[in-house]
C-alpha cells in the first residue's frame, strides 16, 4: 500500500511558482540566482521536468541560504548554481556546483536520463564546467535581470564583463 503524504495547504507552492525547501523538506535543494531571468526560466524547466518533488528551489538572495549554508560565500553563489543533496530530510555536506550539479540532475530526474551519457563521458568534466562558466558569467546579457542584485561594492560586476 502506498503511503500518501499530506502537506499543509499553506506550504504548497504558489500556482506557477517553484517548490521551496519549506514545501518539500526532503527534496534536494537547488540554489540559483533569483534575480536572473535566464536562471529563473531554467529552474522553472527543472521543476516541470521533476514532477515527483525530488527538487526544491531557492534564490541565493533568500536569507535562508546564508543562514543554513554558511560555507557558501555570496561570490561562489553568484558564479554558479548549487545543488545540495538531501538524505532523509537533512541536507548533506556535499555542494555540487555548475556543470557537476547538472550532471547529478541527469541521473536524478528520469526525464533527463537521455542526457546522462553525454554528461558522463570520460574526460569531459573540464569542458562542461568551462561551458557552464561562459554561460553563467554572461547570463544577465543573455536574458536580463529582474532587479539589481548588486550591492554598493558592485559584487556582481564580474557578470557584466566578457
Amino acid at each position: 500500500m502506498v503511503e500518501k503524504r499530506v502537506i499543509d495547504k499553506e506550504l504548497d507552492p504558489p500556482p506557477g511558482g517553484l517548490p521551496s525547501p519549506r514545501c518539500f523538506p526532503e527534496a534536494d535543494l537547488v540554489i540559483y540566482d533569483g534575480s536572473c531571468n535566464f536562471c529563473s526560466s531554467q529552474v522553472m524547466n527543472l521543476a516541470r521536468l521533476d514532477g515527483k518533488h525530488r527538487l526544491a528551489f531557492i534564490s541565493l538572495h533568500d536569507p535562508f541560504v546564508t543562514e543554513q549554508f554558511t560555507d557558501l560565500t555570496h561570490q561562489q553563489l553568484m558564479e554558479q548554481m548549487f545543488l545540495i543533496p538531501n538524505r532523509d530530510g537533512a541536507y548533506s555536506d556535499r555542494r555540487l556546483g555548475g556543470a557537476v550539479a547538472i550532471k547529478y540532475l541527469t541521473l536524478r530526474l528520469p526525464k533527463l536520463w537521455i542526457l546522462a551519457p553525454l554528461f558522463h563521458l570520460p574526460l569531459t568534466g573540464g569542458i562542461q564546467q568551462w561551458a557552464y562558466r561562459q554561460i553563467a558569467k554572461r547570463r544577465y546579457k543573455i536574458a536580463g535581470k529582474k532587479e539589481d542584485p548588486c550591492d554598493d561594492q558592485g559584487s556582481c560586476d564580474l557578470h557584466f564583463r566578457d
